[in-house]
């Protein structure tokens, strides 16, 4: 079987994992296999990242849209439900948007949720 001595790859493949490991502590930025191993520990953190980052903010905007319609004498779930009802198609997001930022509009989705409950 013939000798392979892998010629520029191997460089390159280290200089790969050394640039991604930069600024991390002490031997883990300048040692290859510590620098290997961290780089994939954080790889594994940053793409769990990306997936608890949309826990995050929906847990956010669930938060801001109960404090608002308890503001207005309804529970988050009441709150949801009633939109439900009413046919109103707004998403979490857009719904803690106009809590903090348009009051009065959120009270006229409020009282929307409201009706559509048969609540007066």
């Amino acid at each position: 079987m013939p000798r392979v001595k892998r010629g520029t790859k191997r460089r390159h493949r280290r200089k790969k994992i050394l640039k991604l490991a930069k600024g991390f502590y002490i031997g883990k930025s300048k040692l290859y296999r510590a620098a290997k191993e961290a780089v994939e520990k954080s790889l594994g953190y940053a793409y769990g990242g990306r997936k608890e980052k949309k826990r995050q903010f929906r847990s956010l905007w669930t938060i801001r849209i109960n404090a608002a319609a308890r503001q207005n004498d309804l529970s988050y779930s009441r709150m949801m439900s009633g939109l439900r009802k009413a046919g109103v198609a707004l998403d979490r997001k857009i719904l803690a948007d106009l809590a903090v930022t348009d009051p009065a509009g959120f009270s006229v989705l409020a009282q929307t949720a409201r009706a559509a409950l048969g609540q007066a």
